[in-house]
């Protein structure tokens, strides 16, 4: 008897797969993808690249910047004192949020409309052109304008995580959207990389390149140009791009002969119609409730990225550790190969073991102590500052992107396809408002420690670690209901 049921079982799900096939529109883009997914057996290893080197890519010239531009703010003259620099630093990093915060609906919505594809590139050309200019940039506002534009024309982030929904069968479902956190925590953390290595090749090289030579006179154009030309290879790449989104303009002739394919395509239609119309997206709260938790945490990351590697390259007599751009592009490397391993072999199992919501909230409650030990470990000299300062840092950026992954999960399969380019806009909306003021932020805070470094509470750079276990809280205390509600809870 059992063995007929099990037959039973195999002849329904065989009845169901020959059904959905019948469903497919042969010129429809989005429904070759699902044949494709239809008929992939293992491991989706070439899909995987696709979606990590776009990533990548949209992420280096974002947070490449950071280690070199205090530098690059002391030599553009625009700080009066040495203490303002990080008020000017806030600006620059700002400058590209704000533009992405303006746009990012709008992106979403035209990926809901003419495609992923056509915006992914048109994201990767954008980055190419604006990023270069940056690097020539001669004076504080060519740097803010461009960094504004690359903002504005970056389409990437919120597109890949609806395209990484879709090209993935439901059981990989989690590890494309991991794969898309992963790459660009790597991103976020190769980008500051190649930063401190290459910028200022004049004076870091001074036997191979003259101070003035092309790149003596514009020292911070090296990276930009490096992290251009790998965004030119994944826009060649990005041609040959699958179309995920569905487009039904015309009659599908495999429906013509199955009257019950039909009806079945018409029924889902229409309850995808009837959830749209008595749920907008403003009001589907399981969404909008991961997205303000996302943007509490993603005010809280950017502001700590500025504060790092602003608080490391100051003088110690300010706080820092007078680290110069290869010694934070050092532990921002180590902080990316941790990062790669946990993403690749331990997320997804621990995802699936605890549910994105537990991932969320006890990352966020390891991270408070981890931030409360910087200013302590700064006291430090020799192998255990360096042991313990890129421990600290690794398990901070691990506990970060796991954080962002979870909330991706959640955003994601709270909607519906057709609306997923606009939902995950909405999300890059608010959180591109979130990345604006969080350098702005850092940058205060790391100028205001300066000046009170003799405070009996918090002195310097503990009030300023304090501030972002402060934010890292509210964050955590989100998680919980009522604020916190999934699909099912509704």
């Amino acid at each position: 008897m059992a063995e007929d049921q099990d037959h039973d079982h195999d002849d329904h799900q065989l009845k169901e797969r020959l059904l959905k096939k019948e469903e497919y529109y042969p010129n429809c883009p989005g429904c070759k993808v699902e044949q494709y997914k239809d008929l992939q057996r293992g491991y989706p290893v070439r899909d995987l690249f696709r979606v990590w080197i776009i990533v990548v890519a949209s992420a280096l010239p974002i947070q490449s910047l950071y280690p070199y531009l205090y530098f690059m703010i002391r030599d553009l003259k625009i700080a009066e004192q040495e203490a303002d620099i990080g008020y000017y630093a806030g600006f620059v990093g700002a400058a590209y949020m704000l533009g992405r915060a303006l746009m990012s609906i709008f992106w979403g919505i035209m990926a809901d409309r003419y495609g992923r594809k056509p915006i992914l590139i048109i994201g990767t050309a954008a980055m190419l052109i604006f990023n270069i200019l940056f690097g020539l940039s001669s004076n504080f506002w060519m740097a803010v304008i461009t960094r504004f534009l690359l903002g504005c024309f970056n389409s990437i982030l919120g597109t890949i995580k609806a395209y990484a929904t879709e090209l993935f069968r439901e059981e990989h479902q989690a590890l494309g959207l991991s794969t898309v956190s992963q790459a660009w925590g790597i991103g976020m953390i190769i980008g500051p990389s190649v930063g401190g290595f290459l910028a200022q090749p004049a004076e870091k090289y001074p036997h191979l390149i003259s101070k003035n030579s092309f790149l003596g006179r514009f020292p911070y154009f090296l990276p930009c140009f490096c992290t251009s030309i790998f965004a030119l290879g994944v826009l060649i790449l990005s041609l040959w791009l699958p179309e995920t989104l569905h487009k039904h303009d015309g009659n599908n002739e495999n429906n013509s002969d199955s009257f019950e394919a039909l009806e079945k395509a018409v029924e889902k239609q229409e309850t995808k119609t009837e959830k749209t119309s008595k749920l907008s997206l403003l009001k589907n709260w399981p969404l909008m409730s991961s997205i303000i938790i996302y943007c509490v945490f993603s005010l809280h990351d950017t502001a700590y990225s500025e504060i790092f590697s602003l608080w490391a390259e100051s003088p110690r007599k300010l706080g820092g550790l007078s680290y110069t751009t290869e010694d934070v592009g050092e532990v921002l490397a180590i902080s990316g190969f941790g990062l790669l391993f946990f993403q690749i072999f331990l997320y997804p199992y621990v995802e699936k073991l605890i549910g994105p919501v537990l991932v969320a909230r006890v990352g966020g409650l390891i991270s408070i102590p981890i931030l409360a030990s910087y200013p302590f470990i700064a006291a430090l000299s020799g192998v255990t500052l360096w042991f313990l300062l890129n421990f600290a840092s690794l398990l901070k950026n691990t506990l970060s992107l796991s954080i962002v992954t979870a909330l991706f999960i959640m955003q994601n399969t709270a909607v519906e396809q057709e609306h997923r380019g606009a939902a995950n806009g909405i999300a890059m909306t608010g959180v591109s408002l979130a990345n604006a003021v969080g350098p702005a932020i850092g940058g205060a805070l790391i100028s205001w420690a300066g000046n009170r470094r003799s405070a009996s509470i918090l002195p310097g750079a503990q009030m300023v670690f304090f501030i972002l276990n402060v934010i890292e809280v509210i964050g955590v205390l989100m998680t919980f209901k009522p604020f916190l509600t999934t699909p099912k809870d509704r």
